[in-house]
C-alpha cells in the first residue's frame, strides 16, 4: 500500500497548488505522511456527514473540493463544528485533503467534468490560464453542442444529468431560443459575465447567480442563463478525480480502492414552486 505522502504527491500533480487562487486554502488539512492509504472518498463538502461516512467506510483519505478553513482559524478546538470534523478524522486516521480553485484551472478540471455530465463538447477554456502555453488550463470552458437545443431542452437535459436538488435549474431568456455554443463554470460565476459576453456563446451554465447581475447581463445581450444548485454543478468533479487516481493507482500497482460519496451536501432541502396562473405580485 502507498504512503499517504505518495498518493499526495500524485494528487498535487493532477492539481498544482500553484493554480490556486491567492485567497484560496488548498492542500492537506490533516494526516500523518508516513500513515498506509488503501481507500480514499471523494466528496464536494468537508461537512460532518462526509467525516463520518469516511469513518464508516474505513477510508484514510477524504479528498474534499471545498476547504474546510477557507479564510483560517485559531482553534481547532471540537466545540466548533469544523473542528469536530478534524478531531474525527484525526482520531480515525483519515487524512484530509483539499484541491479547490486549483482542481478549478487544471486539465481536466472541474468544468470538464461539468461539460462532460451534459454531453457538451469542450473546445477551450472561458478564461485561459495565461502560464498554459497549450491553452488548455482555465476557469471555466466553452462548449459546443452536437445540434441544437432549444433553452428549454437544454435545461431539461441539465435537470436530468445533474444530480437532483431542491432547486433544480433555474433559467432566464426565451425557452424557444436555439442554443449552440454554451460557457460552464462549476460553483459560482456570475463573476464570469465579462468574459463570457466576450466569448459570444448563447447560453451559460454555472450556480450561485444573483439578481443584479444577472438582470445587467440580459439587459446587455440575449445571452441566455442557468443556474444549478452549486453542490451539484461541481459533484461532476468528484466522479473524474475519482477516475484519475484510479488511474494512477493501477499504473503504480497500488490497489487503491477509491470512492465517490453519493451524500448530497447541498444545503437547500426544500423548493415550493409558485402556483402557475401567478404571473405578477399580490394586490
Amino acid at each position: 500500500m502507498p504512503r499517504l505522502s505518495e498518493v499526495i504527491a500524485a494528487l498535487d500533480a493532477l492539481w498544482p497548488a500553484e493554480l490556486a487562487e491567492s485567497w484560496d486554502a488548498v492542500g492537506t488539512v490533516c494526516g500523518d505522511p508516513e500513515a498506509e492509504v488503501s481507500r480514499v472518498l471523494f466528496a464536494v463538502d468537508p461537512v460532518q456527514e462526509i467525516a463520518d461516512e469516511a469513518v464508516a467506510l474505513g477510508a484514510q483519505l477524504l479528498v474534499t473540493h471545498h476547504p474546510l478553513y477557507l479564510r483560517g482559524t485559531t482553534t481547532v478546538a471540537a466545540s466548533t463544528f469544523k473542528g469536530r470534523v478534524v478531531h474525527d478524522l484525526i482520531k480515525h486516521d483519515v487524512a484530509l485533503h483539499v484541491a479547490h480553485t486549483n482542481a478549478d484551472r487544471a486539465d481536466p478540471g472541474v468544468s470538464d467534468a461539468l461539460a462532460g455530465a451534459l454531453d457538451l463538447r469542450v473546445e477551450r477554456p472561458l478564461v485561459p490560464d495565461p502560464a498554459d502555453r497549450q491553452g488548455r488550463r482555465g476557469l471555466g470552458r466553452i462548449c459546443a453542442l452536437d445540434h441544437p437545443l432549444t433553452l428549454a431542452e437544454l435545461a431539461e437535459r441539465a435537470a436530468k444529468r445533474l444530480p437532483a436538488t431542491a432547486q433544480g435549474i433555474r433559467v432566464a431568456g426565451d425557452p424557444d431560443a436555439l442554443i449552440r455554443t454554451v460557457a460552464v463554470s462549476g460553483g459560482s460565476g456570475d463573476s464570469l459575465f465579462d468574459d463570457v459576453r466576450a466569448a459570444g456563446v448563447d447560453a451559460f451554465l454555472t450556480a450561485d447567480l444573483r439578481h443584479h447581475p444577472v438582470s445587467e447581463a440580459r439587459a446587455q445581450t440575449p445571452l441566455a442563463l442557468l443556474d444549478a444548485a452549486h453542490w451539484a454543478t461541481e459533484w461532476p468533479w468528484c466522479e473524474l478525480a475519482a477516475a484519475q487516481l484510479d488511474e494512477i493507482s493501477d499504473r503504480h500497482g497500488w490497489g487503491l480502492r477509491v470512492h465517490v460519496s453519493k451524500t448530497v451536501t447541498d444545503p437547500w432541502t426544500a423548493h415550493a414552486a409558485s402556483p402557475h396562473e401567478s404571473t405578477g405580485a399580490p394586490n
